[in-house]
């Protein structure tokens, strides 16, 4: 067994949104977790593949958390990867420069040990480097180059996943193409050129040079 990092999140619980605008449709630009809770400490409900639509019910006020239904689960997404639909430039929800008005809602309250993924909280190790590589710019999404890969051989994948090591909590979402910071270690995988880690709940394979993750191991 071996010990989880958390991050607490200090608003918990219930959910409330203004009445005032209306409930949007959005694109994940990526495969995207769907968390049981605003954060990368929640379980993770299920996957939202790249290009499908999620009904956005409101995002997080100064942060990128935002309410969706997706098929008849509901959950919190990033919204750095959701993109809104019937803009002229693919636009993501919710980050620094983005146009796209959606609701506000929040999240207070206790702490629901139930939904999230180690069963405690603690202390964050550091911030996802942005990514995929200039792919949001003032809130606009652009083509992404390189960062998408062919699934590596199975005998990597079946390595990181017998080799467990402690998950490390990241601020951010696991994709493709993010960064994982220097403080934080990575795990050699023998005989490749890949490293691994686990974090917030899912193990990752990283291209050493670059610290970039290639393949997210579900």
């Amino acid at each position: 067994m071996f010990i989880r990092k958390m991050l607490g999140l200090s608003a918990v619980g219930v959910l409330m949104a203004s009445a005032a605008m209306a409930e949007t449709q959005a694109t994940a630009w990526t495969d995207l977790n769907l968390r049981a809770g605003p954060g990368p400490y929640y379980m993770i409900l299920g996957v939202i593949p790249a290009s499908d639509v999620v009904d956005v019910q409101g995002c997080l006020e100064g942060a990128s958390w935002c309410k969706v239904t997706y098929g008849e689960i509901e959950g919190w997404a990033a919204g750095d990867y959701l993109t809104s639909i019937g803009e002229e430039t693919p636009t993501a929800l919710n980050v620094v420069g983005s146009k796209v008005v959606v609701k506000t809602v929040t999240y207070d309250g206790k702490q629901d040990e139930a939904v999230l993924a180690g069963g405690s909280a603690g202390a964050v190790a550091g911030a996802m480097i942005a990514g995929p590589v200039g792919a949001v710019v003032g809130g606009i999404v652009g083509v992404v180059a390189g960062v998408a890969v062919t699934p590596p051989d199975t005998k990597y994948i079946t390595y990181v996943q017998s080799n467990p090591v402690d998950t490390v909590y990241l601020d951010g979402e696991v994709v493709v193409g993010a960064g994982i910071p220097e403080p934080v270690v990575l795990y050699p995988v023998p005989d490749s050129a890949y490293s691994y880690i686990y974090v917030n709940g899912v193990p990752v394979l990283v291209e050493t040079p670059t610290r970039r993750v290639v393949y997210i191991v579900r």
